[in-house]
């Protein structure tokens, strides 16, 4: 740092002791993200010993197994990372398992119960990476099995539902089992570091405030592309889609906090009060408006980094009218964003995996550079969240050199990887720790969820009244050529990096 200061980066926040338990530890999320999540934190210090993490699922097994289970996968989602056995021998001590339907009423919980009882006083986390379904029927075993102690606290992986009507009724199961404040409903996102960063960079900086506005803002872009396709979870994709799976929570999340108001502070409710307000104020899609200003895609075969793969129908193993790709003109109806369109753009089987934000602001009023110095580009604020988190500024400057004016569009490029060397923790494992220490700030509040469903089902009922139907578009590519059309009317495009 030019000021000489020491990055302090690297310092962890310690937490108390905890016990976890992870409902569906078998699966995809918990093998692949929670529990390598888990063991990163053991690695940095940052969890103390006597803490249990305890895996709990419907198949029977071993704790042998299950600890085989859980280092053979993380070494298969980690074959680059280096690795410890000692370390992971000492993680390994902490971990358990209870094999038993926890959906099931009638369900045996007296393992899970025997396990839990010396950390009475403890911190207690059920993580229920499940099935929205299952939200209820588990909060409802859990307190039967009185295992909801006074510092309990229930995680609920998204999605809350899959409509208005079943995330009110989800909200309304867990809330009788768990207070609302002892409830954190996740959604990773807000645990990335470039979107922590994102509140900074608007209410700490002169430079942007005051230009972050209808005054001084052309549009905002959000996009989140995959490459990955739905593979063996088409089925359940299926029920899902494009607007629900992404636009509903993670997209929604990020422009709650572009829109939002500068907060009176950062404290948990204070922050999810603004973003409410940006929720509300989106404008709700008319039949008419859902016909211009959104887009249904769906990807059929093509190549991905030069590697043929199948489409959507083909691993669904039927014909389906579930989006795999959705774009979505939005409007904030406020003053401070009156006029200024939002562009939504999600999609699986895209050209490149990334997620950004991009803040295009206004051309300059009159350009003073002569003919033939090169094209003037808008000047564009980028937020990387993936696959390189970091910011860049595109500005216009004077290319060096003798032989006249020629101008060249340059990045000022702030990249986490290359600015902070010291390893940072995770989405994940932010949101875990999070959790543990009781700061709600990273979640999403009831009201918060069910605004954003309102949104959603407007969309959804446009769609189906209108009839509008998925677009094809090659896998390998951006979206069907109606998501360029969408934003080309407006006269502008889409930013596909540089």
């Amino acid at each position: 740092m030019s000021t000489g200061e020491q990055n302090p980066t690297s310092a962890l926040l310690p937490v108390d002791p905890f016990d976890i338990v992870v409902f569906g530890a078998t699966g995809d999320l918990a093998l692949r993200k929670l529990l390598p999540a888990l063991f990163h934190r053991w690695c940095d210090g940052q969890i103390p010993s006597g803490c249990k993490i305890i895996g709990a699922a419907r198949a029977s097994m071993a704790r042998d197994a299950f600890i085989t289970l859980v280092h053979d996968s993380y070494r298969g989602f980690f074959p680059k990372e280096e690795f410890d056995e000692q370390q992971w021998a000492a993680f390994a001590e902490h971990l358990e398992y209870c094999g038993f339907d926890a959906g099931d009423e009638n369900a045996d919980w007296s393992d899970l119960a025997d396990l839990l009882a010396p950390g009475i006083d403890k911190i207690r986390l059920f993580y229920l990476a499940l099935p929205p379904g299952l939200f209820g029927p588990v909060s409802t075993n859990i307190a039967k099995a009185g295992l909801n102690s006074a510092k309990s606290r229930l995680v609920l992986e998204k999605p809350i539902g899959r409509d208005l009507a079943s995330a009110h009724q989800i909200n309304a199961a867990v809330g009788k089992v768990f207070d609302e404040r002892a409830i954190f409903r996740i959604d990773h996102y807000l645990g990335k570091e470039s979107v922590q960063n994102l509140l900074i960079l608007r209410f700490t900086n002169s430079l942007f405030e005051p230009v972050w506005n209808a005054n001084a803002v052309d549009h905002v872009q959000i996009t989140v592309g995959e490459t990955v396709g739905a593979g063996n979870r088409a089925s359940y994709y299926d029920k899902s889609g494009a607007l629900r799976d992404m636009v509903q929570n993670h997209i929604l999340q990020l422009l709650c906090l572009v829109a939002m108001e500068p907060p009176n502070d950062f404290g948990a409710d204070t922050v999810r009060d603004e973003k409410i307000k940006v929720l509300k104020a989106l404008r709700p899609m008319t039949n008419a408006m859902a016909q211009k200003e959104t887009v249904r895609g769906q990807y059929t075969a093509g190549a991905i980094d030069g590697e043929a793969v199948d489409g959507y129908a083909d691993e669904l193993g039927a014909a389906s009218d579930t989006e795999t790709f959705t774009a979505i003109k939005a409007h904030i109806d406020n003053w401070r964003w009156s006029g200024v369109p939002f562009y939504l753009r999600t999609g699986k089987r895209m050209a490149a995996r990334r997620s950004e934000i991009v803040i295009q602001f206004k051309r300059v009023a009159h350009a003073l550079t002569p003919a033939g110095a090169g094209h003037l580009h808008p000047t564009r604020l980028v937020i990387r969240l993936q696959p390189d988190e970091g910011v860049k500024l595109l500005l216009m400057t004077k290319d060096p050199g003798p032989g006249g004016m020629r101008l060249r569009y340059v990045p000022l490029n702030l990249s986490y990887a290359d600015t902070f060397s010291a390893r940072y923790p995770d989405a994940y494992e932010r949101v875990l720790m999070a959790v543990v220490r009781n700061d709600l700030g990273l979640f999403m509040r009831r009201d918060e969820v069910e605004a954003a469903w309102s949104w959603i089902d407007n969309i959804l009922g446009a769609w189906k009244s209108g009839n509008i139907a998925c677009q094809p578009y090659q896998a390998g590519t951006d979206g069907p050529t109606q998501a360029a059309m969408l934003i080309d009317r407006d006269d502008k495009e889409w930013f596909d990096g540089m």
